[in-house]
């Protein structure tokens, strides 16, 4: 390995959320302002339920794109990323089956990973027997089944890695995907996050947490960070995945560039298992190290993407952490949060946002914080209120915070 860090750069992006079924979908939703938020169809509620609403995705047939034998040994969680996955490769224009297999790798967060699979089978397990348990359920449930999977279809012999730290997950494989690439340890890296965590044991958990939103007699409203009628956020499932190369593997195969991977920050908070630090510390120093790793100033940043999503507590710590981090520059920034539209997708958060802070550099126009109404007390920022800001996004950051203390901050810049 040599001493010189080798730049990294993004040639593909595919996704499946609950505001549709690739990239292209996703971002005509977030253009448009469409909220992926309605009443849950996965599974039978009734009163007992405080929360009844949530961003799935619908209308999707797996076998579009994914075999039989495929779809027989995952659970939702996998089917998700490798979709998404397809999609990154296919708009790289990389032959996979062709070239060195072993400089090529996979990292996915998931937070939850096969939950669908642990709740159906025990179920079955208490009615019927253990006898009944099919032998493809470890393999759907392990929470690294998903970049398993991924690496047979793509043939990826490098780094196998899926990361698990809640809301973080998918921004934390990112960096250590770019990672990879920057040591001279790979090529390519497929990188992202996927969830399908939208199950009954679930929501009722995160209900009992007091952190979901029960605004669900208006489903596509519920979301609403940084307005002070916010109540939670409200559960998501989905995934994103895109291609990381180093630059130079890229132009030698004169792939079209989206963007670069310019630099990341991660911290931990060690304040408390679920909840933020109140001042934003932790994201504040993440936010630091991403700019200090990406060798930019506070003031070259044109765009955040927040986490921003839709708790009290977090989005306050949240916008504390940019005002102490940006100063003066923080009123110059745009910050948007696109959870008001996709939900939060816990692990596959990191990926999906990554894919609209790409689209926001790409395309020139920052996508908006929808249902923001009335902004909170001290939330004087420029958050996009409820339509796009056409700007020219030069650098912009994406930040992911989990439950744990998990606090991680990418940068990303315009194609070199």
């Amino acid at each position: 390995m040599s001493g010189e860090l080798h730049r990294v750069v993004v040639t593909g992006m595919g996704s499946l959320t609950d505001l549709g079924h690739s990239v292209p979908e996703l971002w005509d939703g977030m253009m448009n302002g469409r909220s992926g938020i309605g009443p849950i169809t996965a599974f039978e509620q009734d009163d007992q339920w405080d929360a009844r609403i949530a961003g799935e995705v619908r209308d999707w047939d797996p076998a579009e794109k994914l075999d039989v034998s495929e779809r027989k040994r995952m659970d939702r969680n996998s089917q998700i990323g490798l979709w998404a996955a397809i999609e990154a490769a296919e708009q790289s224009g990389i032959d996979f089956m062709a070239g060195d297999p072993h400089q090529r790798g996979v990292a996915i967060g998931s937070g939850i990973g096969g939950i669908i699979t642990i709740e159906t089978d025990h179920h079955k397990l208490i009615k019927k027997g253990p006898r009944r348990i099919s032998p493809f359920c470890v393999p759907k449930l392990m929470l690294n089944a998903c970049t398993g999977n991924i690496s047979l279809r793509m043939n990826l012999k490098g780094m196998n890695l899926v990361t698990a730290t809640a809301c973080a997950s998918g921004a934390h494989a990112l960096a250590l995907a770019a990672q990879q690439i920057q040591l001279g340890n790979a090529q390519v890296m497929l990188t992202g996050g996927t969830e399908a965590a939208v199950s009954s044991l679930c929501i009722s958990a995160f209900s009992a947490m007091k952190a979901l939103s029960t605004r669900n007699d208006e489903p596509a409203r519920a979301s609403r960070p940084f307005d002070r009628d916010r109540d939670g956020f409200v559960l998501a499932e989905g995934g994103a995945v895109v291609v990381l190369e180093s630059l130079e593997h890229a132009k030698a195969r004169g792939a079209e560039i989206l963007a670069e991977v310019l630099g990341y920050g991660i911290s931990g908070d060690a304040h408390h298992i679920a909840a933020p630090a109140e001042n934003g510390e932790g994201a504040a120093r993440a936010m630091k190290l991403a700019l200090n790793n990406a060798r930019i100033n506070t003031t070259d940043v044109d765009y955040i993407n927040a986490h921003g999503t839709s708790t009290p507590l977090g989005d306050a710590s949240e916008v504390q952490a940019v005002k102490d981090v940006f100063g003066d520059h923080a009123y110059k920034l745009v910050m948007s949060s696109t959870k008001s539209m996709t939900g939060h997708g816990l692990g596959a958060a990191g990926g999906i946002e990554s894919v609209a802070v790409v689209k926001s550099i790409t395309d020139g126009v920052i996508p908006p914080t929808i249902n923001l109404d009335n902004p909170d007390d001290g939330f004087d920022l420029d958050f996009a209120a409820n339509e796009p800001k056409q700007r020219d996004v030069k650098f912009a950051l994406n930040n992911s915070f989990g439950f744990g203390g998990h606090n991680v901050s990418l940068v990303f810049g315009k194609a070199p």
